[in-house]
């Protein structure tokens, strides 16, 4: 019975251990689940493996839903307890890409290990972790596998299973590869799209001096560029990527740019969502082009304060672990279980980083944290289990 953080904390250096000894297990998984290409949309053959690993050590209920997520249930005595542990199973590659990853001596590299491959990996090793530490949970925790959660996805396999959970869910850990030491409990709103410019059906190809979509599109980014953006609530605006026109000489139809706002205010999200259409509108009507602009995901702010047990429990074990606390607002799966008020955190398995070569995918990430990273979670799971991070007030 956990009666106390101290009783967890006293626990840390036995459980770091064992999860050392288990390095090639996650590592394994690591490899076989990078392997399998699962661009989002496309992610059944990787959800098809990771329910097999799911019930070879010994989750129950496996299976696939509508959404295609991947779900496991590690049973406890008490399902009025349920902990959803989950990480997102798609990436950004699609099939054709080379997934092979390389193991070297204290590190691993290959395409998105870090995002998010490895803690699919950490997920599918727990079980063993966990009995090999004959640790027995009272709560039930469901794995999930989330389908559908990049880009324009939008956390749709997240939502849909938070929208039907089969019990009363008390907390979630939201679970990425990199970086160790981050705590995310609060969550920036966020708009991502993209404003696309095309030509007209009945465009003028003969009249000389014509420019196609590329500059309109361009004085669309400067109108937004002037834009205002308040430092606090603390608001950004990324244009991220433009595409354009097929060749040097040939005018080009079409013009795509994309963008991210994110803000810690959702009244400042909505006025300048509303700023950029009025720019694309106003654009389209001197021109003549046509514009479209097509907002794919929308996430709200919120989250849980710094001093929420949850939040506080988790700073201790990692402190005891020698990780340092690394607490900032994110934009990513925590967003679905804040919309719902499920008190909830973010945490990152081991330290990585991406090639500095353009357009580059592979990541590589160091071998020896991810013990640290591993017992950071067991111990938060036991917090979670003995009620430490339950909100009393």
């Amino acid at each position: 019975m956990v009666r106390d953080i101290q009783f967890i904390l006293d626990r840390l250096p036995t459980i770091r251990q064992t999860a050392d000894e288990l390095r090639d297990t996650l590592l394994a998984n690591l490899i076989m689940i990078g392997e399998i290409p699962a661009p989002t949309f496309n992610e059944a053959a990787r959800v098809q493996f990771l329910l097999q690993r799911f019930t070879e050590c010994g989750l129950q209920n496996c299976s696939a839903d509508e959404k295609g997520n991947g779900i496991g249930l590690l049973p406890g005595a008490d399902p009025a307890r349920t902990i959803l542990l989950s990480a997102p199973v798609d990436t950004f590659v699609s099939d054709d890409v080379d997934q092979a990853i390389q193991l070297e001596k204290d590190r691993v590299i290959g395409p998105f290990v870090g995002d998010n491959c490895l803690a699919l990996a950490a997920m599918t090793s727990l079980p063993t972790l966990l009995d090999r530490l004959q640790i027995h949970l009272k709560s039930h925790v469901i794995f999930l596998a989330a389908a559908q959660s990049l880009n324009r996805g939008n956390l749709g396999g997240l939502r849909f299973f938070l929208a039907h959970p089969p019990w009363p869910i008390v907390n979630g850990i939201c679970l990425e590869g990199v970086q160790l030491g981050r705590l995310n409990h609060i969550c920036l709103g966020m708009r991502r799209g993209e404003i696309v410019c095309r030509l007209p059906d009945n465009y003028d190809w003969m009249q000389f001096g014509k420019s196609g979509s590329i500059v309109p599109m361009s004085d669309v980014i400067s109108q937004i560029s002037r834009i205002s953006l308040p430092q606090r609530p603390l608001t950004s605006l990324v244009l991220g990527s433009i595409h354009g026109g097929i060749s040097y000489h040939n005018i080009a139809r079409e013009t795509r740019l994309g963008f991210e706002l994110r803000s810690e205010s959702s009244e400042i999200l909505t006025r300048i969502e509303e700023e950029i259409r009025d720019i694309t509108l106003s654009e389209a009507s001197r021109t003549g082009m046509q514009f479209e602009l097509d907002i794919f995901t929308r996430r709200e702010p919120g989250g849980i304060g710094i001093s929420h047990p949850l939040v506080k429990s988790a700073q201790a074990i990692q402190e005891k672990l020698e990780i340092v606390p690394m607490l900032y607002s994110t934009t990513s799966a925590l967003a679905a279980h804040c919309d719902l008020r499920i008190p909830s955190v973010t945490l990152g398995i081991t330290m990585g980083e991406r090639s500095h070569e353009l357009d580059e995918i592979k990541e590589w990430a160091p071998l020896p944290p991810m013990a640290q990273g591993m017992a950071q979670l067991v111990g938060l799971l036991l917090a979670i289990d003995g009620g430490l991070c339950d909100d009393v007030k």
